[in-house]
């Protein structure tokens, strides 16, 4: 099953299940998102990455220069482990890790979670591959990809027992935009998908797509 088919039918469970004034908040605040334009400013194909260093589940530090020396590199920004989107995606782009290691390429996932947390995602979602804590968002700053939460959605979240000081260690509610990239060796983005609007993600198969043009 594609990964669009399991978040449509995420959808529909959570529209049988939240009242619809939450459902009406949730979808005008993503709007307004949208409408701030930050996916056209962040970095996108053919922008050159600088390498950086980040902590793992595992408390080891995975740098980028290292991972590229191996072959192509993927990275996901996702949100934090109790974004049901987040899971799917990540649970997603597990199941073709094998396929993406035929390329050479390396998974990475960032979230600014702190790293208990970060290694929860792991075990959580059976992943096997490296999660990484961007304590402070500072690789996501660097992609373009930060944001502030919306203060009504704040509170939405502290009512759903949404925690962020548990998750990322304070109360800043800055996230990175969910996204998608595919760094070849040369450490030139060859591949990027980001949106605003966090129910919306990279298939799989679109990554795999990237990976296998990189041979051409």
């Amino acid at each position: 099953m594609s990964l669009k088919k399991q978040i449509d039918a995420y959808n529909v469970q959570k529209e049988a299940k939240l009242p619809s004034d939450v459902l009406a908040l949730m979808e005008q605040t993503t709007n307004e998102l949208i409408a701030q334009h930050i996916k056209d400013k962040a970095l996108q194909i053919g922008a050159k990455i600088s390498n950086f260093s980040l902590q793992n589940h595992n408390d080891e530090y995975v740098e980028l220069a290292d991972l590229l020396n191996k072959g192509p590199v993927i990275i996901s920004f996702y949100r934090g482990n109790w974004c049901p989107y987040c899971n799917l995606e990540l649970k997603a782009l597990n199941d073709y890790l094998p396929q993406f290691k035929t390329h050479s390429a390396q998974l990475i996932a960032i979230s600014p979670q702190l790293p208990d947390e970060t290694l929860s995602t792991a075990q959580k979602n059976d992943l096997e591959f490296n999660v990484l804590s961007d304590i402070n968002n500072k690789v996501a700053e660097q992609f373009g990809l930060l944001f502030t939460l919306d203060k009504r959605i704040q509170a939405l979240y502290s009512q759903f027992g949404i925690d962020f000081e548990k998750y990322y260690g304070d109360k800043s509610y800055k996230l990175p935009l969910p996204a998608t990239y595919v760094i070849n060796q040369k450490g030139i983005i060859t591949y990027a998908f980001l949106n605003e609007d966090y129910t919306l993600r990279a298939e799989p198969i679109d990554v795999m797509a990237a990976l296998e043009l990189e041979q051409y």
